[in-house]
């Protein structure tokens, strides 16, 4: 590899919202860093499960119920 091309790639702290802490290695900031972290996995939606709602735009789903309300 060349020299003096490629970051410095080294250990820092990650602090999620609930206030653990794990240790990675990463190019940001210097070594002993602390990265806190806005979104994580915790509060998430997408792996929470979040407050999905089904949004009837139209009478779409409604139309779509009367359609196959006989079926199965």
């Amino acid at each position: 590899m060349q020299k003096d091309i490629h970051p410095d790639y080294h250990f820092i702290t990650v602090k999620m919202n609930d206030g653990t802490t794990f240790q990675t290695r990463s190019t940001y900031g210097k070594e002993g860093d602390t990265l806190t972290l806005d979104i994580d996995p915790t509060t998430h939606p997408a792996w929470t499960g979040g407050n999905q709602q089904l949004m009837d735009r139209g009478g779409r789903v409604s139309r779509f119920k009367d359609k196959f309300k006989g079926f199965a």
